[in-house]
């Protein structure tokens, strides 16, 4: 099956064409700027024009950085909060004049990692944490996914919300190096096994690739690895989601 894939981030939104069986991209990956202030309208147009230049008619899953419960927005960290409380799933359809299927963009992500890549065929708890504009989180429990767990906003002994201590954004903005940024992490990551006791942890984002830079300071129990899709897994998450819902309805 053939679903157009479509992950909004906090400063990208990237399109593609995704074979659902193999998880490769079947078209040109096309990347446009999020609109700022990212609305919903500014993003339901940047939306539609993804769509023409794919030439695509059909459905559309989307990776979105927020909460979505039942196809409505809950949260807003890095978008406009207009959008909390729309049901974001019926608007976009209208926008893109396609059926929309949305979920949040690290639970899509995680999507593809468990079934094409580094948590693939692992039994037990999976957490997976994409490291971007925020920090992004999903939950497996064999294979399960437990929807929207906003993890990155937990705060951390220090005091500071997650997410605003050890993000790639930080870590840019502060010019922080990659050991300096590593520490930071790793406080992160040790809360969380604390909390969760994971039997392995996938990194993802941009930041998971670089990985060998920061692994001497992550000192966890628990493996941590480095996510095989890295930018591509939400594009291909947000197809995976998609054709989960089709099934599901059919």
């Amino acid at each position: 099956m053939h679903i157009l894939g479509i992950d909004v981030g906090g400063t990208g939104i990237k399109a593609a064409i995704v074979d659902t069986q193999t998880g490769e991209l079947a078209s040109e990956r096309i990347r446009i700027l999020t609109p700022q202030p990212a609305t919903p309208a500014a993003i339901g147009a940047t939306l539609k024009e993804l769509v023409a230049q794919q030439q695509w008619s059909g459905p559309i899953g989307i990776g979105f950085p927020a909460a979505i419960q039942r196809g409505v927005v809950r949260t807003a960290a890095n978008i406009d909060k207009s959008f909390i409380g729309l049901p974001i799933a019926e608007y976009f359809s209208q926008q893109t004049d396609n059926p929309v299927y949305i979920a949040n963009d690290a639970d899509v992500a995680g999507l593809t990692e468990m079934r094409f890549g580094a948590g693939k065929a692992t039994r037990g708890v999976v957490l997976i944490v994409t490291i971007g504009t925020g920090l992004g989180t999903a939950l497996f429990i064999d294979g399960h996914l437990l929807p929207n767990t906003e993890l990155g906003h937990l705060l951390l002994e220090n005091g500071i919300e997650a997410e605003k201590y050890a993000s790639e954004t930080v870590r840019v903005t502060k010019e922080l190096k990659w050991k300096d940024w590593g520490a930071r992490f790793n406080l992160y990551l040790t809360t969380m096994e604390k909390l969760l006791w994971p039997d392995l942890i996938v990194l993802g984002g941009g930041a998971s690739a670089k990985l060998h830079k920061f692994s001497p300071q992550i000192t966890t129990q628990v493996p941590v690895v480095a996510a095989s899709f890295l930018n591509q897994a939400g594009i291909v998450g947000a197809a995976l989601f998609a054709e989960q819902e089709l099934r599901r309805a059919s």
